[in-house]
């Protein structure tokens, strides 16, 4: 969380009183992440395991947050980040046996290895990446992804859930990064060949005859990402009430274009910004 300013001041109703001015997020609210796309959803826990590397090799030493839970976070421009920093700690459990080591949690528990100096190893790191597992990446990584990514996935979510692989699965994380994420084998999902034909209108736009999808960018209309047109052609043959569709100038945060679908194609304005693409009826 970016820090801003702050300013110390000594009074007599409040001494050592210190205030600090941050940038603003919103509130994290689980229900409504797992409403938007999964592009959205994805690019939250990639923010989430780079907070959980710099917290595991901070200047401090490895520092473990002992309220880890949604309500500890914000999002800012679509990504996360940790507000309340009161119940942090840079302490490694001091142990003479393994058995000093044992973490438990509400589904499973964990014995760690006590090391030569006396201190559980990476008790810190583990118990960050065992919290971020249940709380986020269960929820938010499997749901509605592109099918060509789940056993991907799968073994991340296994790596974190089970404290193994942690290495790689931030190599996972990390590979699935935005300069990959644009390109055709990320995105890539199985495009039939089409028999339906779409006539193409450049510089046109259709203002209404929207119906709702989920999940979808805007609320009142179908609103999608796609890598290239196939794509678009693909979603808008899954949908009976789709006629036609308009390509945006507009991307998401992974380069995929923002793409309206619409029932009709009745009323087409100009708009040099986008394109249209209506269905033909035989």
């Amino acid at each position: 969380f970016q820090l801003y300013g702050y300013c110390y001041q000594d009074s007599n109703d409040i001494p050592d009183t210190l205030t600090t001015i941050t940038e603003l997020g919103s509130p994290l609210e689980m229900i409504q992440l797992l409403q938007t796309s999964w592009e959205d959803r994805f690019r939250i826990c990639l923010s989430l395991v780079r907070l959980l590397h710099y917290l595991a090799h901070s200047p401090l030493g490895s520092v473990t947050l002992l309220d880890f839970r949604p309500r500890q976070f914000v999002i800012v421009d679509g990504e996360l980040k940790v507000t309340d920093l009161d119940d942090a700690s840079i302490e490694e459990s001091s142990c003479t046996s393994n058995s000093d080591c044992f973490m438990e949690f509400p589904a499973r528990n964990f014995t760690l290895p006590c090391s030569v100096e006396g201190r559980c190893q990476n008790m810190n790191e583990k118990r960050n990446l065992y919290n971020a597992y249940r709380f986020f990446f269960t929820y938010l990584l499997p749901h509605s992804a592109p099918s060509s990514l789940r056993p991907l996935l799968d073994k991340i979510v296994n790596a974190t859930g089970n404290h193994i692989e942690w290495v790689n699965a931030k190599y996972f994380f990390f590979s699935l990064s935005p300069s990959l994420s644009v390109s055709s084998e990320f995105t890539q999902k199985c495009v039939k060949s089409a028999n339906t034909k779409y006539r193409r209108v450049p510089e046109a736009f259709i203002p209404d005859e929207n119906y709702r999808c989920w999940p979808s960018y805007h609320h009142k209309g179908c609103l999608l990402s796609v890598f290239d047109v196939n794509e678009a052609i693909e979603i808008c043959d899954s949908y009976s009430q789709c006629k036609a569709f308009v390509l945006t100038n507009q991307t998401t945060w992974t380069g995929r274009q923002l793409v309206f679908f619409k029932t009709a194609s009745n009323h087409i304005l100009p708009d040099p910004d986008k394109i249209t693409y209506v269905k033909v009826t035989d």
